[in-house]
């Protein structure tokens, strides 16, 4: 049976039946946050045509990478914005 890549494919699947979905809802994480879980996550586990297989894996890397510092910067401009409103 040929695996389904839109519902529940491989590289998103851990040991016990776990995907990354689960744990991204189950922990209640925003999108940036889900998704370094989801890069984090995958890495090393996709195939992808063009792709040598470490540098599908350091790719899925640089983006939960990317996306963690998206977060981070938004919370450091939500405390820049409290400091403002508390100094008015």
């Amino acid at each position: 049976m040929a695996a389904d890549k839109v519902n529940h494919p491989d590289h998103y699947k851990g040991k016990k039946g776990y995907e990354v979905i689960d744990i991204v809802e189950f922990f209640d994480l925003n999108f940036h946050r889900g998704n370094v879980i989801k890069y984090v996550l995958r890495a090393g586990r996709k195939n992808e045509k063009g792709y040598e297989g470490l540098a599908k894996e350091i790719e899925d890397l640089e983006k939960a990478g990317w996306y963690l510092m998206r977060e981070v910067k938004k919370l450091r401009e939500e405390i820049a914005d409290a400091n403002v409103e508390s100094t008015t």
